[in-house]
C-alpha cells in the first residue's frame, strides 16, 4: 500500500464503520433493555406482545443512526475515488479528519439531546469535505475528457 492519501482514507473510513457499529450495538441494547422491540416476533419472545412497540429512547438512537447511513455511505464512495486522483496527503487527511470529527460529534449531540445547533454545524461541516472531494472528482472527469 504506497498510496498515503488512500490509507488515510482506509483509517478514517473504519472508524467511521466502526462508530456506526457502535451505534447499532447501543440501540440493541436499548430496545433490550426498555423492552421495546419492532417485530411482534422479537416482543413475544421477550415477555409479550405488548412489548412490541416504540420508544423515545430507541427511536432517536437509530435516528442517529440513519443519518449516519445517509451521509457515511455517499462520504466512502466520495473518498474513495477522491484518493485515487493523487491529491495533496495534508489536504487530504483534513477532509477525512474534518469530517471524522463532525460525525462524531453529530452522533453525541444526537444521542445526548445537545442544546442546538450543536448537531445542525456538526452536520454542516462535515458537508464541506464531501462537496470539495466531490467538485475534485467531476474537475477531475471533465479534464480528463
Amino acid at each position: 500500500m504506497e498510496n498515503e492519501v488512500f490509507l488515510s482514507y482506509v483509517f478514517y473510513s473504519t472508524l467511521l464503520i466502526l462508530k456506526m457499529y457502535i451505534l447499532a450495538i447501543i440501540t440493541g441494547q436499548i430496545r433490550l433493555r426498555k423492552k421495546a422491540f419492532a417485530n411482534p416476533e422479537d416482543a413475544l419472545r421477550h415477555g409479550g406482545i405488548q412489548f412490541y412497540r416504540e420508544d423515545p429512547d430507541v427511536e432517536r438512537y437509530r435516528r442517529a443512526h440513519r443519518n449516519d447511513m445517509e451521509n457515511i455511505y455517499p462520504f466512502l464512495f466520495l473518498g474513495a475515488i477522491y484518493s485515487l486522483l493523487n491529491p495533496s496527503l495534508s489536504i487530504a487527511r483534513i477532509h477525512f479528519l474534518v469530517f471524522f470529527l463532525c460525525r462524531l460529534l453529530h452522533t453525541v449531540a444526537y444521542v445526548l439531546s445537545l442544546r442546538a445547533p450543536t448537531r445542525s454545524v456538526a452536520y454542516s461541516i462535515a458537508q464541506l469535505p464531501c462537496f470539495s472531494m466531490a467538485l475534485q472528482i467531476l474537475y477531475s472527469v471533465a479534464s480528463y475528457r
